[in-house]
This record gives structure tokens, sequence and C-alpha cells, in this order.
């Protein structure tokens, strides 16, 4: 393939275009903020999923002191109505004021035990509120975190963005000016040498694969017409000549 040198020298336009496209899209993918996001996230569903947890405990305990209250409610008025009975005199059998004065006081030491119940309830849904409440100061705080970190994402990704577009229509304007079936060599190496098509020839060095050219090698590019689109022997890239090529 024959090209102007002035074409095959553009080539390294377009290459340092790509390659400053390669470096913007690389920073927008190793931002800092995703790997702070990441983590931020994870904790974030740690505590939520523990919250559930407290909140689901809180919840239970509850039902239990409700349930515990109601049995106590029940004692206490079935107490009322055995004292009432027994203060009406309307129990004269000996042998039924006995059993009755036993109930009574049956039901006040059960009254007791449930009420120690409702206590030891009362305090574990204290304990689970007071957890509940510092989870949901904590999903806050991380959720917080997590919002000023994507801010800071988002505001690096709008200023690499508005850098990619600007290069990219650089690319554009001066790739239009580099012959078709050129470029099209170019883009092909370009895919198959890692975002690398074409390299500098500087001193004898290939700046593609950083290997110097065999004597034979470098001869022959010397001896290439300069309109000769010449290749590295070493890695197959665009070999572009200029005045630092040492030739």
């Amino acid at each position: 393939m024959n090209a102007a040198p002035a074409d095959q020298i553009r080539l390294l336009d377009v290459q340092a275009l790509d390659v400053r496209l390669q470096q913007l899209a690389h920073k927008r993918r190793s931002l800092p903020e995703h790997a702070e996001i990441e983590s931020l996230t994870k904790d974030l569903t740690q505590l939520r999923d523990l919250l559930v947890a407290a909140q689901t405990e809180e919840s239970d305990c509850a039902r239990e002191q409700t349930k515990a209250e109601q049995d106590v409610d029940q004692v206490r008025q079935r107490a009322v109505r055995d004292q009432q009975r027994l203060d009406s005199g309307a129990v004269t059998s000996p042998k039924d004021l006995e059993n009755l004065q036993k109930e009574i006081v049956s039901l006040a030491k059960r009254q007791g035990d449930l009420e120690d119940v409702v206590l030891e309830v009362m305090e574990r849904r204290e304990s689970a509120q007071e957890r509940v409440a510092e989870l949901t100061e904590r999903v806050g705080s991380v959720q917080s975190k997590i919002d000023d970190a994507t801010a800071r994402r988002d505001a690096a990704f709008e200023e690499i963005d508005a850098e990619t577009a600007t290069v990219t229509k650089e690319r554009e304007v001066v790739a239009a000016s580099v012959p078709a079936d050129l470029l099209k060599l170019y883009d092909k190496l370009s895919r198959q040498q890692g975002g690398i098509g074409a390299a500098k020839l500087y001193q004898r060095t290939c700046q593609g694969c950083r290997q110097e050219l065999s004597i034979t090698d470098f001869n022959a590019v010397r001896a290439a017409a300069p309109d000769q689109v010449v290749r590295c022997e070493n890695c197959g890239r665009i070999l572009v000549r200029t005045s630092d090529s040492g030739l």
C-alpha cells in the first residue's frame, strides 16, 4: 500500500486522539467513586437487612406485649369478681369460701407472674426500638454518603464525557483527511493491537512495541519509497517515518 508521507504522519494524529479517547474511557471506568459507591452500597444492604430484622423483632415484641397485657387484664378482672363475691357474703359454705380465697391468692400470684412477663417483654421491645432508631440513623448516614459519592461521580462523568465528545469530533475531522484505504488498515490493526494501529519510528525503535528494528529491517525501511506504507516486523503496526527516525 502506498500513501503520501503527510497522510501517514496524520495517522499519528489520529493515533494520539485515539489514545486520548482510550485514556478518557479508562478514567471513566476507574473513577475512585465507583469503588466507594460499591463498598457503601454493600454496607447499606447489610444495614437495611439488620434494620428489617430489628423492626421485625420490635413488631413481634409489640404483639407479645399486647397479648401479655391482655392476659394480666383477664386475671385481674377475674380476681376482682372473686373478691366481690367474697365481700358480698353470697358465699356461705366454709368449703366454698376456702376455695374462693385460695383462688384469689392463686390469681394474685398469676397476675404477678404475668406482670413480670409484661415488664420483660417491654424491656426487649425498648431495646429493639433503640436498635431500630440506631440502624435507621446509620442507614440514613450511609445513604447520604452514597448520594454524595454519586454526585461526585456524575460530575466527573460530565467532565469526561464533554472532553470525549470534543476529542471524538476532532478525531472525525483528522480521520476524514486520511485516505480511506490507509485508515481502514489502521483501524483493523488498532483493533488487533490493543488500540495502537500506527506508531512512530524513533531512532530505529518502533514506539508501538518498543522494540528496536534489526539492521536488516531498518535498512529495508530506509530503502522503502517515502510513500510506501511500511510495517513493523516485530508487532505488525504501521510504522510512520519522521525526521526523528534516524534514517
